[in-house]
């Protein structure tokens, strides 16, 4: 499994990823991972979650960009010391890859800023990278 966490403004983006065999077909080639990511209002202020922007980037340096409102379908709402989880999937035609990225957070008093979510790897259990 891989991970990264960043804090950004006070809020903490942790992510885990693992590669999920069942799913995938290397014949295609298609690999197939998952990432679980927890993230905590760490800061005194209510925070909303409006959109996220991800750079998936894999071993032959094909990058696809990803933007979009919220996450798994929602904007989350976080109190001072709340989180909110989800997990979510990403395929590659590689067995390596690389992702990263930003959810845009709002603040009530109309503060807007991106939260980094730090680089993580999706890699195989049987790849060299």
């Amino acid at each position: 499994m891989n991970k990264s966490s960043a804090v950004t403004k006070g809020i903490r983006v942790e992510v885990k990823s693992r590669y999920i065999p069942e799913r995938s077909d290397p014949s295609l080639p298609l690999y197939f991972f998952a990432y679980h990511i927890t993230i905590t209002n760490e800061g005194d202020k209510m925070v909303t979650l409006l959109s996220r922007y991800w750079h998936i980037s894999d071993a032959t340096g094909y990058v696809e960009e990803v933007k979009g409102p919220g996450v798994v379908g929602y904007q989350p709402r976080l109190e001072p010391e709340e989180s909110f989880d989800y997990t979510s999937f990403c395929p590659l035609k590689t067995e390596f890859g690389i992702m990263k990225g930003t959810y845009q957070m709002y603040y009530e008093d109309g503060e807007s800023f991106d939260a980094e979510i730090a680089p993580f790897q999706l890699v195989t259990p049987h790849s060299v990278n």
